[in-house]
């Protein structure tokens, strides 16, 4: 599910907790290609596992990651802020 939060100025929402890797990240990815530099993405996730995995990747491609007080349980949720221009991947 991707959302516009009213009066959050720009942050896009998706919902990957029904979702296990590798998708949690493509569909970030997905997302993050939507945006604009500077845009901002909120994540909510669910597990250790995707919420390193996403926050690693998205890291490696350069942009900007903060994590958010957890939703409760084993949901957490991360900022993602689009870097002006991706990192190239770094091998391995």
């Amino acid at each position: 599910m991707i959302d516009t939060e009213p009066g959050a100025m720009d942050i896009v929402t998706i919902d990957i907790t029904g979702d296990i890797c590798p998708m949690t990240f493509v569909r970030t990815r997905l997302a993050l290609d939507r945006l604009p530099p500077g845009g901002r993405l909120r994540v909510r996730l669910r597990g250790a596992v995707p919420l390193d995995n996403v926050t690693r990747s998205a890291r490696q491609l350069g942009h900007g990651v903060t994590r958010l007080p957890d939703a409760g349980g084993d949901v957490h949720e991360i900022l993602i802020v689009k870097a002006a221009r991706e990192a190239a991947p770094r091998p391995g």
